[in-house]
C-alpha cells in the first residue's frame, strides 16, 4: 500500500515536472522581443559578440572599438556620457548605477568644508547618442537646522545645467581622447 502511494505520489510530480518542463521549451522558442533587439548572426552561424555585454568592449566598453561609433560598448546607453558621468560624480558616494537604464544615483554627500549642508545627485542617461540632450540630472540638496534636522533646500536651476555641463564637457574630453577630434 506504502509502495503504491509512493508511485502515484512519484507519477504526478514527473508528470507536474514534465508539463512545467514543456511550457518552458516554449517560452524559450519563442521570444517576445522584436526581431531588431537580437544580436545579429554572422554567416558562420556564431552571435556577433558585439550586441552582448561581453563583446568586444567588454562590460563597460574598455576595448578599442566601440559598437556604432557611439561609446556604447556593451551598455545600454552612450558610454562616453555614462563614464563622463561617474567621473564627475566621483567624489560622491554611489547609491545605485544602473548601466543599462543609464540611472545614477549618489548616496548623501557632505562636504568637509560645511558640515550642515548635504547634496544628493541622480544622473538619467537618456541616448546612446552623444548628445546635449541624451541627459538630465536632478540634484537635492538639505541644510542642518538648529534642532539637526534635514532641511529641503531648491537648488537653482543653473547649479544644476552646471553639473549637465560639466559631464558633457567630460564625456567630449573622452570622447576626443579615444577618437581624436572629428
Amino acid at each position: 500500500m506504502l509502495l503504491r502511494r509512493f508511485n502515484v505520489t512519484s507519477l504526478l510530480g514527473l508528470l507536474a515536472i514534465a508539463s512545467l518542463t514543456a511550457c518552458g521549451a516554449d517560452l524559450a522558442t519563442e521570444s517576445s522581443f522584436p526581431e531588431q533587439s537580437r544580436g545579429k548572426v554572422y554567416t558562420d552561424g556564431k552571435p556577433d559578440n558585439e550586441a552582448t555585454i561581453f563583446g568586444e568592449g567588454g562590460l563597460f566598453g574598455d576595448g578599442k572599438k566601440l559598437s556604432d561609433g557611439q561609446g556604447g560598448g556593451g551598455i545600454g546607453v552612450n558610454g562616453y556620457l555614462w563614464r563622463a558621468s561617474l567621473d564627475t560624480l566621483s567624489f560622491m558616494p554611489l547609491s545605485s548605477a544602473d548601466p543599462f537604464g543609464g540611472v545614477i544615483i549618489t548616496d548623501w554627500y557632505t562636504p568637509v568644508e560645511s558640515p550642515g549642508e548635504r547634496f544628493k545627485v541622480t544622473v538619467y542617461i537618456l541616448d546612446r547618442r552623444l548628445r546635449a540632450d541624451g541627459i538630465r540630472v536632478s540634484a537635492f540638496k538639505q541644510n542642518l537646522d538648529t534642532t539637526n534636522n534635514w532641511i529641503p533646500v531648491q537648488l537653482t536651476p543653473k547649479t544644476v545645467t552646471n553639473l549637465e555641463n560639466a559631464i558633457l564637457r567630460r564625456a567630449r574630453e573622452l570622447r576626443i581622447a579615444r577618437e581624436g577630434e572629428s
